[in-house]
């Protein structure tokens, strides 16, 4: 007796088109293939997903996903301010390790309004994290200030660190002129004689390092910003 199919929704197509993208990278990611790989007409896909457009960030909105089923990543801060960050960034950082070949869709995807950053692309999220400082005893002009900050540093870190993992985080990833890396690094003495101190991975001490830093400067934001006074 042959086996009962598993029904065709938005959450499996969006986990398939996912699974394609970590194994192979967004190249060859068409409805075809997507269809493909699900056992079904490409056509009957999009009753669920409009066009590529839509599967793209409908990827991102699972990535997100992640991020809020991440039992480690408060909603609000309940040991305060420095935790609530330290958390959120683990978190993302978690997510992008993950999912390394579709992490820089989060930064390339039309955001949920103009004016928010990636990595922190939803609406919800960007209120968790302005919410939670402002009851941490931030101002609205610290906590934004930290929002741009935060944002910057995750963003950042995090797109040297997924290319580091064979992502494609722009064009010049993808040219090619011929000549060997090798033949290239021997042409820059210092270069070449530091090439394998170079090539050491250190991004999880350099992330904690470089994330200190930030909780650090926010620390003094705080204090400067919510000292000023506020204009009317």
């Amino acid at each position: 007796m042959p086996s009962e199919k598993v029904p065709l929704d938005r959450v499996r197509i969006l986990d398939a088109a996912l699974l394609h993208i970590d194994e192979s990278g967004l190249t060859g990611l068409t409805m075809r293939r997507l269809g493909q790989r699900l056992g079904v007409e490409a056509m009957s896909l999009y009753r669920y997903v409009p066009g590529k457009e839509e599967l793209l960030d409908g990827v991102v909105e699972t990535l997100l996903g992640e991020m809020q089923r991440d039992d480690h990543v408060l909603r609000a801060p309940d040991a305060g301010w420095q935790d609530f960050l330290q958390r959120l960034a683990h978190g993302v950082r978690r997510v992008a390790l993950a999912h390394p070949k579709a992490f820089p869709l989060v930064a390339s995807r039309p955001p949920e309004a103009p004016w928010l950053r990636p990595p922190l692309r939803s609406l919800e999220w960007v209120e968790d994290f302005l919410a939670g400082l402002c009851s941490e005893g931030f101002s609205d002009e610290a906590a934004v200030a930290a929002y741009r900050a935060f944002t910057s540093f995750l963003l950042g870190h995090l797109l040297l660190e997924v290319a580091a993992h064979g992502a494609d985080v722009g064009p010049l990833d993808v040219l090619d002129d011929g000549e060997s890396d090798d033949a290239a690094a021997q042409r820059q003495p210092t270069v070449w004689r530091l090439r394998h101190d170079l090539a050491q991975d250190h991004a999880a001490g350099e992330f904690e390092e470089s994330l200190e830093s930030l909780l650090e400067r926010l620390a003094l934001t705080r204090v400067e910003l919510s000292d000023q006074p506020r204009l009317t």
